[in-house]
């Protein structure tokens, strides 16, 4: 909630100029827009709607993986606005209502096709993102007691915690000592993302850089350089890191990655607790689909295994407290659960239009199909008693994509080991698809803890790697599973053989928010 405060204090900040006669003026990041005459942006009067950019300085801090830099990237103003009041990609959250008999065939269009050609992660189970999935279908727990603070007070003692973690050739030293640790994630999963995409400093010269952008999100931001500068304001504001406002709010990790790239395309971050990568990763592919794009990285990286963060959660009472049984703490669908468990780290997707993926010769993983946002509009975490919000968002995702509920044979579940949540999306699944004998669902938070806001694009990978390998995961500690819950569509307690032909990869996050997203092979 601190970071939150903190970002909108930035962006009020962030406005710079003099309106006359103005009726409305809005502030979105950097930009200003302004809804009457008369006004003057950058001493200059303006009879149109405007979009204005800051010119960004030559990139100095941060050491690239290629060593490419950003150059001085000058001023920019769009030629045009569309004025229908929709922000970024998330305008898919203005499709009407899926009824029962909405139609399985996806309207006629041009749109463009979305592929994935390159991933990065940063989890408790590794770094790469084979390294990752093979740890996955081995059943490895990455759970385990707290070591980066004295948390022998909680009653909750044991995270998804991230032991070693470097910077090294990603992030310039001097900047990974003041940053957050949800923006080193987050830097270095991208770049990695980017290695694995086969974007070579050649290949980087080669980018329309107007058309590549950013949209990775953090639920929580900079928690712990917030806490840092609230414990130094008790001494004096001169203890105050002059950075602490900036590298406490959600969208610098995207700008900073941006500003190191000299990517100028879309660029901001979005934040909606634990559905935060899956907005992103849509409202990204949405960018590429419009035409505004043709290269994003998107995703989302989370770091709050901090004093502050584990003590609002326990406050909250959501927190598994089997502390001494780390690895069998989290545990989706079994009737013993007793809540989450935090976890930390980041993922990072490259998507790109086909055909220029294709040009330049990239290795496509997966195909993104498309997805859905929607709000329970019930309460602030629990989650809506007839699953209708999550109905909504899968069937709505199914439609906008053009896929048969019948196609569908893997889900990789929100899963997050709630005694209300677990059930309750057991229930939409089974609502929206049946008994569909061939259809397998498991959890990655059985393994890795809840990522909160880094938690959809972590498992957004996990789900392009499952159709990469043809294997999914297990469902680990699941023993005694609840009630009505049929085991016959979980995956067990090992990894099992499937030829994915859609998949489903679904987060939802306190306020309400759902979010459903599909991948498939590329044919």
């Amino acid at each position: 909630m601190s970071s939150l405060i903190v970002t909108s204090w930035v962006v009020s900040a962030c406005m710079s100029g003099v309106c006359e006669n103005v009726e409305k003026n809005e502030s979105f990041g950097n930009f200003m827009f302004i809804s009457k005459h008369n006004c003057k942006v950058g001493g200059r009067n303006r009879k149109k709607m405007r979009w204005g950019l800051a010119q960004c300085s030559k990139n100095d801090g941060f050491c690239s993986v290629y060593g490419w830099e950003s150059g001085n990237l000058g001023c920019w103003r769009s030629k045009r606005f569309s004025g229908n009041g929709q922000q970024g990609g998330i305008r898919a959250t203005m499709e009407q209502p899926v009824t029962e008999g909405t139609s399985k065939e996806k309207p006629p269009t041009n749109e463009r096709r979305v592929v994935v050609t390159g991933m990065g992660v940063v989890t408790p189970l590794g770094h790469d993102p084979d390294v990752f999935y093979e740890n996955l279908l081995q059943g490895v727990s990455g759970i385990s007691e707290i070591e980066g603070f004295d948390c022998s007070e909680f009653p909750t003692r044991i995270a998804g915690e991230i032991k070693s973690f470097s910077t090294d050739g990603w992030v310039a030293p001097k900047l990974s000592k003041r940053m957050d640790k949800f923006m080193l994630y987050m830097l270095t999963a991208g770049k990695k993302a980017l290695k694995d995409g086969g974007v070579t400093e050649d290949v980087m010269k080669e980018l329309n850089k107007t058309k590549c952008g950013v949209l990775i999100g953090s639920g929580m931001g900079g928690m712990k350089v917030f806490y840092d500068a609230v414990e130094s304001l008790m001494i004096s504001y001169k203890k105050m890191n002059p950075f602490c406002v900036p590298f406490a709010t959600t969208n610098m990790g995207s700008a900073v990655l941006a500003m190191d790239l000299g990517w100028m395309g879309p660029n901001y971050s979005i934040s909606t607790a634990c559905a935060t990568s899956n907005f992103c990763i849509l409202s990204a592919a949405n960018h590429i689909i419009k035409g505004e794009a043709d290269v994003m990285l998107c995703g989302g990286s989370e770091a709050v295994i901090i004093p502050v963060g584990l003590g609002g959660f326990v406050a909250c009472r959501a927190l598994s407290q089997r502390n001494s049984e780390p690895t069998r703490a989290s545990r989706p669908w079994d009737r013993n659960r007793d809540g989450f468990v935090m976890g930390e780290g980041a993922g990072v997707l490259l998507l790109e239009e086909l055909e220029h993926a294709k040009r330049r010769g990239a290795t496509i993983y997966a195909e993104f199909l498309g997805g859905s946002f929607t709000c329970d509009a019930y309460h602030m975490t629990e989650p809506h008693p007839e699953g209708a919000g999550v109905i909504l968002c899968i069937k709505k995702a199914l439609a906008q994509s053009g896929v048969s509920k019948e196609d569908v044979n893997y889900i990789n579940a929100h899963g997050t080991s709630t005694p209300a949540g677990d059930l309750r999306e057991y229930q939409a699944i089974v609502h929206c698809f049946g008994e569909n004998p061939e259809l397998r669902v498991n959890s990655t938070k059985s393994m890795i803890g809840h990522l909160l806001g880094g938690a959809g694009a972590v498992e957004a990978i996990t789900t392009i790697q499952a159709i990469r390998t043809g294997w999914v995961h297990p469902n680990i500690n699941l023993e005694n599973p609840d009630d009505g819950v049929d085991t016959n569509i979980l995956v067990s307690s090992k990894k099992e053989r499937l030829d994915v032909k859609v998949a489903l990869s679904s987060s939802f996050g306190f306020g309400g928010h759902n979010s459903s997203i599909l991948f498939a092979p590329y044919k």
